[in-house]
């Protein structure tokens, strides 16, 4: 596989964006809602290498390319948030959690509205920030999208918690300590074991690609792209 340095700076440099500002979205609204804890440990901010999982957002993703997995997976470092300090406890933390996903589909938005840019630059620069701007789309939308899977501690998880009633909340959150290894399992081991078998069990990355692509389609559309 040669990856050159262009494609390295096409593709890095929207993600570093579009996780940067996901994780500082999260600490910020917790910080405006009353938890002071990602504040004070330095996590709002657009600095990257406060946000970045050596494992998780490099070694893991690299790996899953390599072996040519049927899905991309990786993630942040998340934002320490203490649910209790918030002024309201539950619905803040609905709050909190779709801080993320929002933040994504809006630079997603800004992405597609900068292509009316593009024609205006000579060729390479043209050539290089379409294709930055491109990927910033897509990442930015697959982010949102995939994070509000209802399976804790993804935000789409929390979101559930704190709007389902009691009875059902309660069996949901006791999911957050194994809820990646329920991922893994979902999107990529079952389908890889199903593959061995001639057996297509890739269901849930084939619904998140139909509503990615529909997202992304509505968005050119709004910004006169479509």
């Amino acid at each position: 596989m040669n990856i050159s340095l262009y494609d390295i700076s096409v593709w890095v440099i929207p993600l570093v964006i579009a996780i940067t500002f996901h994780e500082a979205a999260h600490g910020f609204v917790a910080h405006q809602l009353g938890d002071d804890t990602a504040w004070k440990l330095g996590r709002v901010t657009f600095n990257p290498l406060k946000h970045i999982d050596p494992f998780g957002t490099l070694i893991l993703p690299a790996m899953l390319l390599l072996a040519h997995s049927p899905f991309l997976f990786g993630y942040a470092k998340p934002v320490p948030v203490n649910f209790r300090a918030l002024r309201h406890p539950r619905i803040d933390m609905v709050w909190v959690a779709l801080a993320g996903p929002a933040t994504n589909i809006a630079l997603a938005l800004v992405a597609a509205l900068a292509f009316h840019v593009v024609g205006y630059l000579p060729p390479d620069a043209a050539q290089w920030l379409a294709d930055n701007l491109k990927n910033a789309l897509v990442i930015n939308v697959v982010l949102a999208v995939f994070n509000m899977l209802p399976i804790p501690p993804l935000d789409g998880g929390r979101v559930a918690v704190g709007l389902l009633p009691t009875w059902l909340a309660a069996p949901l959150a006791r999911l957050e300590p194994v809820g990646m290894l329920i991922l893994i399992g979902i999107l990529i081991v079952l389908p890889l074991a199903g593959s061995q078998f001639g057996l297509n069990l890739d269901v849930i990355s084939a619904i998140l690609r139909v509503m990615t692509g529909f997202i992304i389609q509505l968005l050119l559309v709004v910004t006169g792209n479509g």
